[in-house]
């Protein structure tokens, strides 16, 4: 054979084999190959939407503990301002007890007072009695005498 018929031969062959890998071959290759490149796009795609999803819980999640962190803060200082107001109400209390006490014990000491001079005056009465009893060197009546014991009782 002769060596350009051969050339030509193999040429038709070789159009006939790209023919064939055109028709055949090709199409399901570039299909593939698209969906490939589809599946990349939209995994790409997720990953930059999950990224902005992860952001945004990221800035939700610190907007809640900046919130909460505020809430416990007031709540603390709530409970530093009840607990101030309840030490100024058993402060409160306490002084008024306090004064109920003393002002017992002072009308007490005036009972007792008032007492110790009664008790004073009888003995000084009773001194004087003695006392005139003495100087009179006779016996005195108590029952006749009685007015002028009151009056000087009184008069201590």
């Amino acid at each position: 054979m002769n060596i350009n018929a051969t050339l030509i031969i193999q040429m038709i062959v070789f159009l006939i084999l790209v023919g064939f890998t055109m028709k055949y071959v090709w199409p399901p290759i570039a299909t593939a190959l698209d969906e490939r490149a589809k599946k990349i796009a939209d995994g790409l795609a997720a990953a930059d939407k999950a990224k902005a999803d992860l952001a945004s819980a990221n800035k939700r999640v610190e907007e809640e503990l900046a919130k909460s962190r505020n809430e416990a803060a007031t709540r603390l200082a709530e409970a530093e301002r009840r607990a101030q107001s309840l030490i100024d109400e058993a402060k409160g209390r306490a002084v008024e007890e306090g004064n109920k006490i003393i002002a017992a014990a002072k009308v007490d000491a005036e009972q007792q007072v008032i007492k110790a001079r009664e008790a004073l005056r009888e003995q000084v009465a009773g001194l004087a009695v003695k006392g005139a009893e003495q100087i009179l060197k006779r016996e005195v009546n108590a029952s006749v005498h009685a007015d002028l014991l009151g009056r000087l009782k009184a008069e201590l």
